[in-house]
């Protein structure tokens, strides 16, 4: 029986080469115009040699920026979700865990006023990890207002700390009544660090958060609807843990009678990871089957990089014109972002209805009407507001179902004979509680009560009673109709620590050098008791190599779709392990398995 949908991958071949698509333009579009020519999109999805990424791995002065106005109370979307402020205050906890030894930081709340945790920012290790780690805990959506240009002036004013880039994460749910003036001092000191933006909630300001990335030279990032926060800024974290690239330039051999105007701004910044798109507009009568070259060049780290791309200039014809309004995309964001600064708006206005208009892709001036084929005449009307039922996703693994698939599944659990309800239970409950119950030595009717409450709908958590006796049932293969069928379970309300994610308690463990403790906390979240851990360790480890093995076991068994998440903090485990040169770990990792439930190989730890 399938669990889920069908899952098809792609994998892309020479994913890191960059590739070039010709388009062909428009006959009928106005002379010179971008719809009228042929246009060149250029894949840049940079690989950067592993020796320059090391040699980044303790650099760095991370500063985190967090708005803590009262609008950061306000509640995140989705089931279960949390107020913006606990939300950030998680994806604290993360980044604080995933710092690398030998780095900087320093944390900033800001409102109508600001504070600091520390007067400047101090070296990365137990003791500022812990002193941070608890006043995160105390912090509040209580400080006002959205002011944000005067705790960036007091984090300017800090010299910077050589050999220690500066990343700059700023967190906002707002905006602010001065973004030009904020994102003239970003840009004034772009050349002493990069800036990652990110908007939280429907409300933050699109113009203040690009900004922010552009003029720093980093990333923006926008958490909306239902969508978490932590796999966003881990995502930039990943960024920010690379080295600079600078003096990029584009160069462009062409045949002779043809050249290549770039669309929008020349770029600034290429990530390891994240593609970059370079559009260009041919110009010139000779495009039939000759060849061109596009070079780019850029330091990285201090050293010459160079990429060059050879390509059929020659316009695919009949694709939809998909090239075009990409670029035409590019082209019209980049005027807006002029418009919003520039004293000559009238005529930038025009210059994007036009290239709107022609384009077919919307701007802040323009819309789509719906338009009578039959009539041409604009559709008029009063709008009218239909209501689609969906089956809203709860948790990570609990869904709404349909109430008749509910109804059945309600009555399968409470009437089958316990052997029976046992098979049921652990079939529809989610994979990890699967294997941690299986695993748990508790007694039989222990694991099958914490089944049947894990795997039964919400709606089941506040009711979960007992059927009278003697009850038949018809219908489904897997209800069995039997005397005193239930197992007398109390009514109870829902228990919080069964829905938790154990992710984050784990996290907050790890010590900031990397390791775990052998401890009774350790054993909670795996689902062990600390006796259960000490008796089956190894003779040839210590608890805290062991800890740590079974820390990382359990994190690629049971959270490896959350990996964009954990990712530095058990790159840091795996480096404290091999630190510790213990030997081989094999048949550690062998023994950790069992004990765990789980199947992974010591190569797939990274030690």
């Amino acid at each position: 029986m399938f669990d889920r949908d069908v899952e098809l991958f792609l994998y892309y071949q020479d994913t890191h080469q960059p590739s070039a698509v010709v388009e062909a333009g428009v006959a009928t579009a106005p002379s010179d115009s971008l719809m009228r020519n042929p246009v060149v999109m250029i894949s840049l999805y940079p690989e950067f040699p592993e020796e320059v990424m090391s040699s980044m791995a303790t650099q760095g002065e991370f500063v985190f920026v967090m708005d803590r106005s009262g609008s950061m109370s306000g509640m995140m979307r989705g089931k279960e979700a949390q107020n913006r402020i606990e939300s950030a205050k998680d994806t604290l906890l993360l980044l604080l865990k995933s710092l690398p030894m030998g780095c900087y930081f320093n944390i900033y709340g800001f409102g109508s006023r600001f504070k600091s945790f520390f007067p400047k920012s101090v070296e990365y290790n137990q003791d500022k990890m812990d002193q941070a780690l608890k006043e995160v805990k105390e912090m509040r959506a209580d400080m006002g207002g959205t002011e944000i240009l005067q705790p960036l002036k007091h984090i300017y004013s800090q010299p910077c700390i050589p050999e220690h880039p500066r990343q700059l994460f700023i967190f906002t749910d707002g905006a602010v009544g001065n973004t030009k003036e904020v994102l003239d001092l970003v840009k004034s000191h772009a050349h002493s660090h990069r800036c990652f933006s990110f908007g939280i909630g429907e409300g933050a300001s699109t113009a203040l958060i690009t900004g922010l990335a552009r003029e720093g030279s980093g990333h923006a990032q926008f958490i909306t609807g239902s969508e978490r926060m932590q796999p966003k800024v881990m995502e930039s974290l990943r960024f920010a843990l690379q080295p600079i690239v600078s003096n990029i330039s584009v160069d462009w051999t062409l045949p002779e009678g043809v050249t290549a105007e770039t669309v929008a701004p020349p770029i600034d910044v290429l990530f390891q990871g994240q593609r970059t798109l370079i559009y260009a507009q041919l110009k010139g009568n000779s495009l039939g089957g000759s060849e061109g070259s596009v070079t780019v060049k850029y330091n990285l780290n201090s050293q010459p990089v160079t990429n060059q791309l050879h390509f059929c200039i020659k316009p695919t014809e009949e694709t939809g014109l998909v090239v075009h309004r990409l670029a035409a995309r590019t082209m019209i964001r980049s005027l807006e972002q002029k418009e919003r600064s520039s004293a000559e708006s009238e005529s930038l206005r025009s210059s994007i209805v036009e290239l709107s208009v022609q384009a077919g892709v919307s701007s802040v001036h323009t819309a789509f009407i719906g338009i009578n084929k039959d009539t041409k005449q604009t559709v008029k009307g009063p709008l009218q507001q239909r209501r689609v039922p969906t089956y809203e996703r709860t948790s990570d693994y609990h869904y709404f179902y349909p109430p008749q698939a509910e109804r059945r599944e309600k009555r399968c659990y409470r009437l089958a004979p316990p052997e029976r309800r046992e098979k049921l239970c652990y079939r529809s409950a989610p994979p990890d509680d699967r294997m941690r119950e299986h695993c748990n030595f508790a007694s039989r009717r222990e694991r099958r009560e914490k089944l049947c409450y894990r795997s039964a709908p919400p709606a089941d958590w506040l009711s979960f009673d007992c059927v009278d006796d003697e009850v038949e049932t018809q219908g489904s293969e897997d209800c069995v109709a039997e005397k005193s069928v239930c197992n007398r379970l109390p009514l109870r309300k829902a228990a919080p620590e069964l829905q938790q994610d154990l992710l984050l308690p784990l996290v907050s463990l790890q010590k900031a050098s990397g390791c775990w403790e052998l401890d009774a906390a350790l054993a909670a979240v795996l689902g062990k008791t600390e006796d259960e851990l000490t008796n089956q360790k190894p003779a040839q480890v210590d608890g805290s190599v062991w800890a740590t093995l079974l820390a990382l076991i359990w994190l690629y068994s049971w959270r490896k779709e959350q990996q964009v998440e954990w990712q530095f903090v058990a790159q840091k485990a795996a480096a404290w392990i091999t630190s510790e040169k213990v030997g081989d770990l094999s048949q550690c990792v062998c023994v950790g398995n069992v004990l765990l439930g789980c199947q992974v190989t010591k190569d797939s730890l990274g030690i």
